[in-house]
């Protein structure tokens, strides 16, 4: 894949999108949840491992991967991204809220070297006080330990093996298949005794020459992740093994490390049964053309590509499927299509429960030069028309360990409160758009949120993302849905909702919680 990091400070502009909002009913508009819905609210404890193309908790309850790509060590700043403007906790806290369950943290091998210092990290006014004078994997350490207080996962990405850029291989003159490996069971080793840390994605978009069973151990991109991952479960084989796809197999192209067609013939094998995950990423048009955006039929057609290159796994019950990267500018008509597409392939929460393809999505910076972020070029404003298009496929967040902000209500004599805000986004007279944002200011966590508005007009709900409604005349309750009704103090979630006919004035809003 042609992905363009902006390193440093350079922030990317905020693209214009086209919203394609869920569908629903001015009556009742909610997702109903799948049989066994309460328990897998619980499930995600210990580590994890697979069953056929599921991937099951310690306890054997599935769990579906919802998450997020934060990157930022893989780069020059040898940190996630962002902390120039803000605490890397509040970062976290957010991610909880929007419903994101999961951290992919790519790295490289640079984080290792005693000489490499994070840099472009704001200490003013107390923000990341606890990350001063500490170096990367320290700083990985407390970004892990407060995702697993907040109730989210991490898995660690192997994006490169130097802050100088991509590979094709798994390995560089500069850097080793052995120090490859090396690092890979330092970081196992490091998370052993914390399944915050789930498992590790080995190594990032191998292609071209890289090949799937061709049997040559300098190319041979299978192979290499069989030794890569029989290293890392030899200190801990409670991991996830991830392994991504290649360019080319058989003559047949496609997206860097998006290619899994070899896995039919040629399955990898670890020494540890029911530890591996493949991998694939998907992009659209903002990234580069592929032959398949002008296939006539297009979006009708994407899911055959996207089963002949890696759905068939899911789908032949061979393993999980993660799909660890997809993103777009979401600029043109072709990539909204796209973007819609894919996610109704992947398998609403709603419909299917844990029984999905996983994924994270890339990504939360809004510095990636061609598929920009959920967040805006602020770090701090939400893209809700983004984040609306995957709200179908969020999953439910996992047991935290306690301690952060999102890890629980307050001691005695906490109270929840929240207050909400109505913004129109777009008013063309016969229909408009509107965005609520519910921000938690009580000194107590909030486990559910109820807003409620009353227009002085005739304008009716026509659908809504991120949130049930019901409407009575001029009046509209919206409640929280299963992924964003949690807020830690201080936090926020947001929902949308399509209407009809103009906005007209905003009005005023009300806000309950418990």
């Amino acid at each position: 894949m042609f992905r363009l990091h902006r390193l440093g400070r350079a922030l990317c502009a905020a693209a214009a999108a086209l919203l394609l909002p869920l569908a629903g009913t001015h009556t009742a508009h909610a997702a109903t949840a799948p049989a066994g819905a309460a328990a897998e609210a619980e499930a995600g404890t210990g580590y994890w491992h697979t069953s056929g193309r599921q991937i099951l908790d310690a306890a054997g309850q599935p769990v579906r991967i919802a998450g997020i790509n934060w990157f930022g060590f893989e780069t020059a700043n040898y940190v996630v991204h962002g902390l120039w403007s803000r605490d890397y906790k509040s970062v976290i806290d957010q991610m909880r809220s929007l419903g994101y369950n999961t951290i992919r943290l790519p790295y490289s091998d640079d984080i290792f070297k005693s000489t490499t210092v994070p840099n472009s990290i704001d200490f003013s006014n107390g923000k990341n006080a606890d990350l001063q004078g500490l170096n990367s994997l320290q700083i990985m350490d407390r970004i892990v330990a407060y995702a697993g207080q907040d109730g989210l996962r991490v898995i660690l990405d192997r994006h490169r093996p130097d802050a100088g850029g991509q590979s094709a291989l798994w390995y560089t003159s500069a850097v080793p298949e052995s120090t490859w490996i090396a690092d890979l069971k330092a970081l196992a080793a490091r998370y052993a005794s914390d399944p915050t840390v789930v498992g590790i994605d080995l190594h990032n978009e191998p292609h071209d020459p890289a090949c799937w069973g061709c049997g040559d151990t300098s190319v041979d991109w299978r192979l290499a992740a069989q030794r890569a991952g029989n290293a890392v479960l030899s200190v801990n084989p409670g991991l996830l093994v991830f392994v991504e796809g290649v360019q080319t197999y058989n003559g047949v192209s496609g997206w860097w490390g998006g290619n899994l067609m070899g896995v039919a013939r040629y399955p990898v094998q670890l020494d540890v049964a029911n530890r591996v995950v493949y991998s694939a990423h998907d992009y659209a048009t903002s990234v580069a053309q592929q032959s398949w955006f002008s296939d006539p039929a297009f979006p009708a057609n994407m899911p055959g590509v996207w089963d002949s290159y890696w759905g068939y796994i899911f789908k032949q019950n061979i393993a999980p499927v993660w799909i660890g990267e997809f993103g777009t500018t979401l600029a043109s008509t072709v990539d909204q299509k796209w973007l819609a597409a894919l996610v109704s392939y992947l398998r609403p929460t709603s419909t299917y429960g844990a029984d999905s393809f996983q994924w994270t999505f890339w990504s939360w910076n809004p510095d990636s030069g061609d598929t920009g972020g959920i967040l805006k070029d602020d770090w701090v404003t939400v893209d809700t028309v983004k984040d609306g298009y995957l709200a179908s496929i969020k999953a439910p967040l996992f047991p935290g360990t306690g301690g952060g902000s999102g890890g629980g209500g307050g001691g005695g004599g906490s109270t929840a409160a929240c207050s909400a805000s109505y913004t129109v986004s777009s008013d063309w007279g016969s229909g408009f758009n509107a965005s609520v944002t519910v921000t938690n200011t009580g000194t107590a966590a909030i486990g559910s949120w109820r807003v409620t508005w009353t227009w002085s007009g005739s304008q009716q709900v026509t659908n809504a993302w991120n949130a049930s409604y019901t409407q009575s005349g001029e009046t509209v309750t919206a409640v929280n849905a299963a992924h964003n009704g949690t807020i830690p103090v201080g936090g926020s979630a947001s929902f949308g909702f399509g209407g009809a006919p103009g906005g007209g004035a905003v009005p005023s809003v009300s806000c309950t919680a418990t």
